[in-house]
């Protein structure tokens, strides 16, 4: 009778434990097969929180204790101080201080100088914080002596204002995650915007004016809409309105190319130091940091003022494509020098200034009126929005990296609980089989034993 309990036993063990691999794998494959819960993951950073408690010590401390702030190699927000005073309390507030010799308000007191002097096309101008320098750059279109003269309104200021000369020419980017086309030439599509009423497609001022038609569809035949608003120069910004006044499905998504997409949760503004990607039809996503802000930038076309600096590249027709980090929307693609095979600067219209300017606001995931859905679907009658931010999309929206089997099978959050019920019935399954090779082992010596008695 004991016999037989333990075989019972050993049975029931054996079948609970297929059992649970069978549960177990269930669990995975679906994990698998299914959307990864994140469909918007953009990669990871620390920039917004850094940047976040760096504005707010540089808005507490003020402009004459300040030099701006940055985001450090190690994700942590460093501020520009003028005294070690100011320097203490930026330490006990958690950031890294650094003492410079120059305040914020010195730094825009030359730049303010630097656009009174005479303009010069081809040339540009930021607030480099980290340095504590004002940094003057010329493209190979400034001549000898407007260099000259722009050098010695420099010296004039004092000995914190840099001249650099640079390679390229400092050009508008015409010609974006999407391509949209009118008679002034080819652009990109940057955020859907809305003013609750109509949708619209906020990119750069420069592709072109007020009534400006815009098409889609790659080949022209489907008009998008028309340019209703805009500023350039000055500013760099424009609104084209939908011409069935809706974006449709999608529209808090930018594509990012090879069908994928980053879905949009809000806006803000950049920090120096911060990684973001840019989105064009011309050179597809490309990622780099941002290097200073409130740049001018004296494009041949008039002068453009307020504008973020990045080390990304760009080309001509990545013009009013979208910079985001973390979901987060940051600009439009402005213009800059350079190409994405040797490198360059690219200049940025910052979103929160336009969308003010502009009485608009962004559509994001889960507002309503606009439609934003989580996949693209076929452009509306009369031409609707493509995907985020561009007509026409019809790509799935899987992240900037998009997601591959071994990241999911590896993600706790999707399968962990299916690997662990696998884990856990092999080594019950395991444990049985030993017990009753055992069980034979000590059966079959008893056997022997009685048999050679």
């Amino acid at each position: 009778m004991r016999h037989a309990r333990r075989r019972m036993v050993r049975r029931v063990a054996r079948l609970a434990a297929v059992g649970g691999l069978l549960v177990g794998g269930t669990m995975v494959t679906r994990a698998v097969a299914s959307e990864p819960p994140d469909v918007s993951a953009a990669p990871h950073t620390l920039a917004q929180t850094a940047s976040g408690a760096g504005a707010g010590l540089v808005s507490e401390l003020g402009t004459e204790r300040t030099a701006g702030h940055w985001v450090g190699a190690d994700g942590r927000p460093v501020v520009a101080v003028t005294d070690e005073r100011t320097a203490e309390t930026v330490r006990r507030a958690g950031a890294e201080a650094k003492v410079v010799r120059h305040s914020m308000s010195e730094l825009r007191s030359a730049t303010s100088t630097l656009r009174s002097a005479p303009r010069v096309p081809g040339t540009a101008w930021a607030l480099d914080y980290r340095s504590n320098e004002v940094v003057v750059r010329g493209d190979r279109t400034v001549s000898t002596s407007d260099w000259s003269r722009l050098t010695g309104a420099a010296e004039g200021i004092g000995g914190f204002v840099r001249m650099e000369r640079t390679e390229g020419t400092f050009t508008t980017r015409l010609n974006g995650a999407e391509p949209i086309l009118s008679t002034a030439g080819r652009c990109s599509a940057g955020f859907n915007v809305t003013d609750g009423r109509s949708d619209f497609i906020l990119t750069a001022g420069h592709c072109g004016p007020t009534g400006s038609v815009w098409f889609g569809d790659g080949g022209g035949d489907r008009q998008v809409g028309k340019t209703i608003a805009g500023s350039f120069p000055g500013d760099d910004f424009s609104l084209v309105e939908y011409a069935n006044g809706k974006a449709g499905d999608g529209a808090d998504v930018v594509a990012v190319g090879d069908g994928k997409g980053v879905r949009i949760t809000g806006t803000g503004e950049p920090a120096v130091g911060q990684r973001v990607f840019r989105s064009g039809s011309t050179s597809g996503l490309r990622d780099g940091q941002v290097t200073a802000l409130d740049a001018t930038v004296n494009y041949p076309e008039g002068t453009v003022t307020g504008l973020i600096e990045t080390d990304v590249c760009a080309e001509p027709g990545d013009s009013g494509g979208p910079m985001f980090s973390e979901g987060v929307a940051l600009g439009v693609t402005s213009g800059g020098n350079g190409d994405c095979a040797k490198g360059g600067t690219t200049f940025f219209q910052p979103l929160p200034e336009a969308m003010e300017s502009l009485g608009v606001r962004l559509i994001v995931a889960g507002q309503q009126g606009s439609g934003p859905g989580a996949a693209p679907s076929a452009p509306a009658a009369g031409g609707g929005a493509p995907g985020a931010a561009a007509p026409g999309a019809t790509a799935p929206v899987t992240g900037v990296d998009g997601s591959t089997l071994l990241a999911r099978l590896t993600d706790r959050r999707n399968v962990g609980p299916g690997l662990l019920v696998v884990a856990g019935s092999l080594l019950a399954l395991v444990a049985t089989r030993w017990i009753r090779a055992e069980a034979d082992r000590k059966a079959y010596r008893r056997h022997y034993s009685a048999t050679w008695g």
